[in-house]
């Protein structure tokens, strides 16, 4: 059996990093991405085939020519707010999409899936660390989109013996230590990625959203996971998928929250330099505290994450938007 991974979504943050994880592991990837919010100059470990998850027959067909023995599905919209304005959209996308790769899997005879779920599964906490038992009653549709296709898979596990991974990930943050690939979105809305914009450009002024959380400085607080981490765990998911083990679902975090201030402190100790920061309101949707308990992956998967202490998460994000601003300065 060739050790191939079909990748949807893998020109994207966490799929990238994850695609070069498992080609450094010795897999054959092959991505799938329609390029709305993922890069091509993101996929440097395998194919890519242009494609879109509603787009059916495009997606059995290109499956069908890979003839993966894993499917590893990243592809999805995953802004919370924008879940709140139109919800349509995400579950059209994330739902709707998910069923039509498990059709597709079906139809092709792949037998085993990895997917990328998240902590908005969970909502807000009714204790922490979280841990894979606690009650999933999401408070946005983004959470509710995830939600779903983790009951898909479970009803497909059933009926039809797809074995699968779920991961539900806490923050991801950082990016890969060789720069190769990091985090960049458009628009940009993640806090680690916008503290340090607040530390390179003298315009621009980092938004605290809320400062009256029932937290231990009001403001929000975060596991904030090393997204390369991330990428070890999907990698440990597939062995043991390919290992003939069975379906499971697993916290990736790190059990340490970071608040929203705390991270701007952090920004601020690596740029040596304060930022200009204010206090706006609370996002809608968004939760006092996530907190994971990951002890079932430790377990399980033998899963330790190696870099998401959260100033080596800042030094490697750093390190690449440095690069990444000075590169597409370049090219314009």
């Amino acid at each position: 059996m060739i050790r191939r991974v079909f990748v949807t979504g893998g020109a994207g943050y966490v799929g990238s990093h994850c695609c070069k994880a498992f080609a450094e592991a010795g897999w054959d990837v092959v991505v799938y991405d329609n390029l709305s919010r993922g890069w091509r100059d993101f996929v440097r470990w395998g194919p890519l085939i242009e494609g879109d998850i509603l787009d059916t027959a495009r997606l059995t067909a290109a499956i069908r020519a890979a003839r993966p023995c894993a499917v590893a599905h990243f592809a999805a919209l995953a802004y919370v707010g924008e879940s709140i304005l139109d919800p349509g959209r995400y579950y059209r996308v994330n739902s709707t999409g998910a069923i039509n790769i498990l059709d597709a899997m079906r139809t092709c005879d792949v037998p085993a899936i990895v997917f990328s779920s998240t902590c908005a599964t969970y909502g807000a906490p009714v204790r922490t660390p979280i841990d894979e038992t606690h009650p999933q009653a999401p408070i946005n549709p983004y959470g509710w989109s995830k939600l779903i296709v983790e009951k898909m898979l479970a009803d497909h596990e059933r009926a039809y013996g797809l074995r699968n991974v779920t991961l539900r990930y806490f923050n991801a943050a950082g990016a890969d230590p060789d720069g190769a690939v990091g985090e960049r979105h458009e628009p940009e809305t993640h806090v680690i990625p916008l503290a340090i914009r607040g530390a390179t450009q003298e315009s621009y002024t980092f938004t605290i959203h809320g400062d009256d959380y029932a937290t231990r400085d009001g403001t929000a607080v975060r596991d904030y996971i090393h997204v390369s981490d991330l990428a070890s765990a999907h990698l440990g998911a597939l062995d043991h998928l390919v290992g003939g083990g069975g379906s499971e679902v697993f916290n990736l975090g790190t059990g340490v929250g970071t608040s929203v201030k705390e991270i701007a402190d952090a920004v601020e100790r690596s740029a040596g330099r304060p930022i200009a920061r204010r206090f706006g309101p609370r996002r809608e949707g968004d939760p006092p505290a996530l907190v994971a308990s990951a002890a079932k992956a430790a377990r399980l998967l033998n899963w330790h994450p190696q870099r998401s202490a959260i100033d080596m998460i800042i030094a490697d994000a750093w390190r690449w938007h440095e690069k990444d601003a000075h590169a597409r300065l370049t090219v314009i």
